[in-house]
């Protein structure tokens, strides 16, 4: 299993080394950014797994930052940090978005606590939604358990890979999949495939729902990285 990837979101030069290495001695991997502008960058291309985030920061704050991610995500787990110890601070931040809280001075055992809590509850609420066996986005409508996809009522002839992969890119709208990354979800361990053999793939099942709707772009390709699928615009 790889290991997870947790963002320090911090003005302060020591905390996030003290974060970091904490972090690693956890093993997890940990990356470290000055301010919410640095590390939206990023964001932008690739989440991390969790985010340690501190309210107040120059550039961009961490309430900002919060907005941005969960217009992108709403799964991922976010902890706030700050130095104020008021109520305002704490319901503002749980109220656009965070998972939880910890006020500075804090102890480095009781954040990397919270923090496996908070992973615990994630695994908990993905097992619950992959429990359901059908879902819809847009005009999209997949059934996982009779291997069914409709685009805008209309049954599509795919193969199984096709619908893995339409499958994978569409329960994460707005996320980046890499080649490499959908290789590992769609085929058996132990398959070896070319990275071009996606490219085929995904090639084909474009063609497959532009037959049925010429306008269909929401499959979009990321140049260097790999493939995602359109975020609806809310």
């Amino acid at each position: 299993m790889p290991y997870m990837r947790i963002a320090v979101v911090d003005d302060e030069p020591d905390l996030r080394e003290t974060l970091k290495y904490a972090l690693e001695q956890e093993q997890y991997v940990c990356d470290t950014y000055k301010d919410g502008q640095q590390a939206w960058f990023v964001f932008e291309s690739r989440l991390p797994d969790l985010i340690i985030l501190d309210v107040s920061m120059p550039v961009m704050d961490g309430l900002e930052l919060c907005r941005k991610v969960r217009r992108i995500s709403e799964v991922i787990p976010i902890l706030f940090l700050s130095s104020k110890d008021d109520e305002i601070d704490r319901i503002l931040g749980l109220e656009i978005g965070g998972d939880d809280y910890i006020c500075k001075p804090f102890s480095v055992r009781e954040l990397l606590v919270r923090i496996k809590v908070l992973f615990r509850r994630q695994r908990a609420r993905m097992s619950k939604e992959a429990a359901s066996s059908s879902y819809i986005l847009g005009h999209l409508s997949l059934d996982t358990e009779k291997y069914l996809a409709l685009w805008k009522d209309l049954k599509l002839d795919l193969t199984v890979t096709e619908f893995l992969l339409l499958k994978t890119l569409s329960q994460a709208p707005g996320f980046v999949k890499t080649r490499e990354t959908l290789m590992e979800l769609v085929y058996p361990v132990g398959t070896y495939v070319s990275s071009r053999t996606i490219d085929t793939h995904i090639k084909r099942l474009r063609k497959k729902i532009q037959k049925m709707d010429d306008t269909f772009d929401e499959i979009e390709t990321v140049y260097g990285l790999g493939y995602r699928y359109k975020q609806i615009s809310s």
